[in-house]
């Protein structure tokens, strides 16, 4: 188990866990929670050995595995299914030891080495790890393509399909959820479920929390407060908690005041001196409760638009895509991925648009946003039409080098030139305030864009698009940085607009808050999704299990070709007699040992388990037999007996299957 005893954790001069204790067992999934800057990242680095306790006891079992998904961007010509298999590290290992066994005379090691490398999963790994990538969203005909022809975001999720791939009994997550979107996170969901070791997450997601934790880890006021269930029900032991904090101070300060009161009145009167001393003990021994300081909400909202086109857009025929690159040759058609879209959005829509990854629904959203033409078709706007649009990635109207401020005079101007404005003030100082609302203070609004977190960057789209007042709400993946707080408001911001909302997103607390209807991108093309999102959550799995059978299959085929290569070549080299060198024939011979072991060793594991139930039943036996010997009420008598009799009859199968499994192996290794 890991275990933390009045441990004090710095990361510079700033002070993140004081006289930090808790207890972590084996096999429990655990949520770290805690807002911005409160030391999650920073704890998780004291578990990998990055940081090492200023004070306290820390301890983590030194035998335990531990995975975790690099933070580097991999900068390799590996294709994919290699660089994942690599993340194995048992396997790789395992590789290492058969080559320097191969490189020397003695067949004992070899053999064990063959047996070691086939333990370590060598036989189905590129299978694994093929299905690790295809259940994290890429496309088969991206599995052996080069780690450095992915965007960085992809190449983030080879990282966490590479963490996943290793061998672990300590699994930690820092944000795994951030470059996912709806389909690969159900599938991370499925698998995680089955992990079997013990995992702790950091995420912002409320529902993926819910899904794969059973504790809840909080850092609050530089402790460790752990609580027992996942992250909703962690919400509501927390809200009682403070509530009775909360009433607790309010009892103590009365009695603070109640005590003070009395000593101000009697403490210049000999008659009552005694007691305003007294008084003034207990007041001093008291052990003071805390005042209840909420964490900071943040809430914004948006504006009332100016007016709701009817519809806000009508789409007919429209295909949807990228044109040529600039440098193709002459004629070269362009891309088209959705096609002959007929579709009308209307004021105050609230859609949800699903589907799997590379289908198209940022390719629509963009379209619509003016960001890409249409590729066929006709596209057209209501008269009046004001788009706010959050991309997926905010560094497509994001400027590294402004600052939030310039950001802010410039979306003024550009509004200004289009006579958008209405009215609204422009004055630098009631931009600053602008600013201030979405906590952008003080020398904030003058800092690089560049240089800010992700969250910071996502509140800064957010404030920009609330500054034009919208009647059209594009939101592509706009909780990919935020924190549950600024989540939750971003919720309570969109069910108060009055316009439309089309919004692609894998946080399905957002969704399920938000809208009402969907519309599914598949197969090129969009239609409405008839169901809800636990509906398309199934769809999804039984999809992924689709997919990972297949693999599993191809897998399977491809093993079965190379087993019988292989017996083919011995077959050869046998023949060939006196040409083959010693060095190969131990090689042959090492082999076809392994060939045997790999036939052997699934039916000693089930005459090991065998073994094992039949000790079990002896014991059983043994304990009946010596309660049926002393005198029993016949009840008791009646049902003793029936248990020896099926405790005989299991024993009786057991054996019968023991002698058959037996033989086998005698078969197989004589």
């Amino acid at each position: 188990m890991i275990t933390l005893k009045n441990v004090v954790l710095r990361r510079g001069a700033k002070l993140l866990l004081d006289g930090a204790t808790v207890t972590l067992n084996p096999g429990e999934k655990v949520g770290l929670v805690g807002r911005n800057g409160a030391g999650k990242s920073s704890l998780f680095a004291l578990f990998n050995g990055g940081l090492h306790e200023d004070a306290g006891e820390y301890y983590i079992p030194t035998q335990w595995r531990m995975g975790q998904v690099a933070q580097d961007m991999p900068e390799t010509e590996q294709n994919a299914t290699d660089f994942v298999v690599d993340g194995d590290t048992a396997l790789l290992a395992a590789q290492t030891e058969v080559t320097a066994a191969e490189a020397t005379d003695d067949y004992d090691r070899m053999a064990h080495a063959y047996m070691e490398l086939h333990d370590a999963g060598a036989h189905d790994a590129p299978a694994r790890a093929q299905a690790l990538i295809l259940g994290l969203g890429f496309k088969t005909t991206e599995l052996t393509n080069p780690v450095n022809s992915f965007s960085g975001g992809w190449r983030m999720r080879l990282q966490l399909a590479r963490a996943l791939m290793c061998p672990s009994d300590l699994l930690l997550l820092d944000e795994p959820t951030n470059h996912l979107d709806l389909d690969a996170l159900v599938w991370l969901e499925a698998w995680l479920k089955r992990y079997e070791g013990t995992m702790i997450v950091i995420s912002h997601d409320r529902e993926f929390l819910d899904a794969v934790t059973n504790v809840t880890l909080h850092i609050d006021s530089a402790k460790l407060v752990r609580y027992g269930g996942n992250y909703s029900k962690f919400e509501d032991m927390r809200a009682e908690q403070m509530e009775l904090q909360q009433n607790a101070f309010s009892k103590q300060q009365d009695k603070i005041a109640h005590l003070q009161k009395f000593i101000a009145r009697f403490k210049a009167k000999a008659s009552k001196a005694k007691q305003a001393q007294s008084r003034v003990k207990a007041l001093d021994r008291m052990e003071k409760i805390a005042p209840l300081l909420a964490e900071a909400d943040f809430t914004f909202e948006f504006k009332e638009p100016a007016n709701l086109p009817n519809p806000m857009l009508s789409m007919s025929g429209v295909s949807f895509g990228y044109p040529a690159p600039e440098d193709a040759p002459a004629g070269t058609p362009p891309t088209v991925i959705v096609n002959n879209v007929s579709r009308s959005v209307l004021a105050g829509q609230r859609i949800g648009i699903l589907g799997a990854n590379g289908q198209g629904k940022s390719t629509l959203v963009k379209t619509v946003a003016r960001a890409l033409e249409p590729i066929g078709g006709e596209l057209t706007e209501g008269k009046g039409l004001n788009i706010g649009y959050f991309a997926q990635q905010e560094l497509d109207v994001l400027r590294p080098a402004d600052t939030p401020l310039e950001h802010m005079i410039r979306l003024v101007k550009e509004m200004t030139a289009d006579g958008k404005m209405g009215g609204q003030a422009t004055r630098e100082q009631d931009l600053r305030s602008f600013l201030g609302t979405f906590n952008f203070g003080g020398d904030m609004v003058k800092q690089a864009v560049g240089s800010m977190s992700g969250g910071e960057k996502a509140r800064l789209v957010l404030c920009m698009i609330v500054w034009q007042r919208p009647n059209l709400l594009l939101l592509d993946e706009p909780t990919n940085h935020l924190d549950l707080a600024t989540r939750e408001a971003l919720s309570m911001a969109l069910n108060e607009f009055e316009g439309t909302v089309m919004l692609v997103s894998h946080d399905r607390a957002l969704l399920r808050a938000v809208c009402d209807e969907f519309w599914m991108v598949s197969r090129g093309g969009v239609a409405p999704f008839d169901g809800d999102l636990d509906d398309y959550q199934r769809y999804l799995l039984d999809e992924a299990k689709r997919v990972r059978e297949e693999i599993k299959e191809a897998a399977n085929a491809a093993q079965r070709s190379a087993r019988e290569a292989a017996a083919s070549a011995a077959a050869a080299h046998a023949k060939a007699g006196p040409s083959i060198s010693a060095a190969e024939q131990r090689r042959i011979d090492a082999a076809e040992r392994q060939l045997l072991a790999e036939k052997a060793k699934p039916l000693k594991r089930e005459l090991g388990e065998i073994e094992h139930k039949m000790d079990k039943l002896q014991h059983q036996k043994l304990e009946l037999e010596t309660r049926l010997s002393a005198p029993l009420p016949v009840p008791e008598m009646t049902q003793a007996s029936k248990q020896l009799k099926t405790v005989a009859q299991e024993l009786e199968t057991l054996e019968i299957r023991w002698l058959e499994l037996s033989a086998q192996v005698d078969a197989v290794t004589a």
